[in-house]
Parts: C-alpha cells; structure tokens; sequence
C-alpha cells in the first residue's frame, strides 16, 4: 500500500515539477531576449552619441554625397524588407547564407547546406548600389537595416591569420610578396603561395601591421582590413539593429525575431573562435608600443562608433 502511495504522489508531482521547470525556463528566455533588446538600444544610442560629436567627418556629409563604391557591401532582400551591410571577418558568410536561403522556395533550406563557394559569388545577391539614386533613398528608409561588428584588433588579427598565415595565392600575389619585400627584408620574395610556404617564408603579424601604418599603403584598405565604419557609414546610414561578433548567437535570435524570421529559418551554430580578445596580448607581443598606439589611432573610430574598450593594456606598455 505504502508502494502505491508512492506511486500515485510522483504521478501528481512530476508534472507538476516539469510544468514549474518550463515556466522557469520560459522566465529566463524571456529576460534573456529583454536583456539583449536593452543591449540593442545601449549600443545605438552610443552611435547616434558619437555621430554627433565633434571629430567625425561623416556627420558633415549626407546620403546623396555617396558613390556606388561607397555603397558595396549593402545586400538587400526586397522580399523581407531587409539590407544587410557586410563587413568581412566578422560572420558575414553565415548571413549571406541565411540571405541565400531566404531567396529560395519554403520551406527554406538549412543555410549551412548552402556551399562555400557561392557564397562569393557576387551575381547570387541584390546589392543596394544598383537601384536609382531615389529608390535607394526610399529602401534606407523603410527597410529594417542592420550589420555585425567586432572588436577592431581581434578582427584584424583574423583578417591576418586567414589571408597570411594559410597559403592563399590571391592575397599573396596582391598583398604577401609586396610586406615581403617591404619589411620582411625579402629583396626577392618568392614568385608563388606556395613556393613561399614551401620555404618556410610568409608575412609576420608585426609586418602586416608595419604595411597598415605605411603612409605609402594606398587608402582606403582592402574591405577585409578597412575600418568596420567605413564599410558601412553607420553616421549616415541609421541601422535599426547592431550585432556584435562577441555575441553573435544572442544577436541573431533576436533580430531573426524582429524580422519575423524565426519560424521560417534558423542562423548556424557559431563555433568556437580561434581569435579571442584574451590572445590578443599575445599576438601583438612582437609589435613595438609606438606602432600600437598609431594602430589605434587608425581603428579609433571603429572602437568608439561600437562600443569596444580602449585596449589600455597594450597601449600603456
């Protein structure tokens, strides 16, 4: 009898316990997602605060003083309403993924069924710059606009790991073989990647940030370097939502939330960054204290604009 006591109190209790560990969760989804709409807000209020200082000089220009080349890393869907400004290093193959995705029938296929190499494909998206002057004006206004930024030194250490440290003939050939022979002491730098590679030779991190700090280094930078404002001109542009690389999963639920996305499509997994803010110390132990402060100067901007921290501990010595 004593058994079937038992029995019969856990049959009440346990969904009992289960319905109060849902509601729970529930709770703490909840704040969570208030938690990140706070966020949205803070972080746009500080860029509309630093638009409107003095020191930019973007906040003396306006929509109609930009070129078509100003305007290349705007993608808009006309479907959802929605323009995504690109910035390289910074999640942006995942979202021209979900971009892909989203142009194809429903049920939308998983993004990351999508491959690597159409993704850079240029043809495979809508960009702004190829609209009248007016209708650009028009989808600026109405449609939700939003870019993904990053901490300005950590994305240029990835910009370097992933065009520098891997056998990439492009970069070579266009960037590598000139910072050889530059500041590598290279009088002759190997013709090819992989010849370079093959000997052991290949772009220091110290002589990638020597080639930045050159006045001869042709302005503005290769858009996987550039600074994140100048891709996206966020004093001109009013974006509706800011996503940060350091909370990349949190961001995207969110924004797929607003766009009324989230049943419809999922944002991939982020995995684990290689490139993390506590290794940056590290990476800039062979670069001179006199070259990180010229190297902030260059960034300044990116780190006020966003909201990232001045890296005291690497320009103090």
């Amino acid at each position: 009898m004593k058994a079937s006591r038992q029995f019969l109190l856990l049959l009440f209790v346990g969904p009992m316990f289960l319905i109060m560990l849902s509601v729970y969760q529930w709770d703490v989804s909840l704040e969570e997602r208030e938690g990140v709409r706070r966020q949205q807000e803070l972080r746009k209020q500080l860029l509309r605060r630093q638009c409107d200082g003095d020191g930019f000089a973007e906040r003396k220009r306006s929509l109609e003083d930009m070129s078509d080349r100003e305007l290349d890393n705007l993608i808009v869907d006309d479907n959802y309403g929605i323009i995504y400004c690109y910035i390289p290093k910074v999640a942006c193959t995942n979202w021209k993924r979900v971009f892909l995705a989203l142009n194809q029938s429903k049920p939308h296929p998983d993004p990351m069924s999508i491959p690597s190499e159409i993704i850079h494909i240029s043809s495979k998206f809508t960009f702004l710059k190829h609209f009248p002057k007016l209708e650009i004006k028009a989808k600026l206004k109405h449609y939700t606009k939003f870019l993904y930024v990053r901490d300005p030194f950590v994305r240029l250490i990835s910009a370097y790991r992933d065009k520098f440290q891997l056998e990439n003939e492009y970069f070579y050939q266009d960037f590598g073989r000139h910072i050889l022979h530059l500041y590598g002491n290279q009088s002759d730098p190997p013709k090819t990647a992989r010849e370079a590679f093959a000997s052991g030779m290949h772009v220091s991190f110290y002589n990638f940030i020597q080639y930045l700090l050159d006045s001869r280094t042709v302005r503005p930078f290769e858009p996987h370097w550039r600074p994140m404002h100048r891709l996206c001109h966020p004093c001109l542009i009013q974006y509706d939502f800011i996503g940060h690389q350091e909370t990349l999963q949190q961001d995207a639920e969110l924004l797929l939330k607003i766009l009324k996305l989230e049943d419809d499509i999922k944002f991939p997994q982020s995995y684990v960054n290689m490139t993390s803010p506590n290794s940056v110390s590290d990476w800039f132990d062979t670069v001179p204290i006199e070259d990180r402060k010229k190297l902030y100067e260059l960034f300044e901007e990116d780190f006020r604009l966003f909201g990232y921290r001045k890296p005291a501990e690497l320009l103090d010595g």
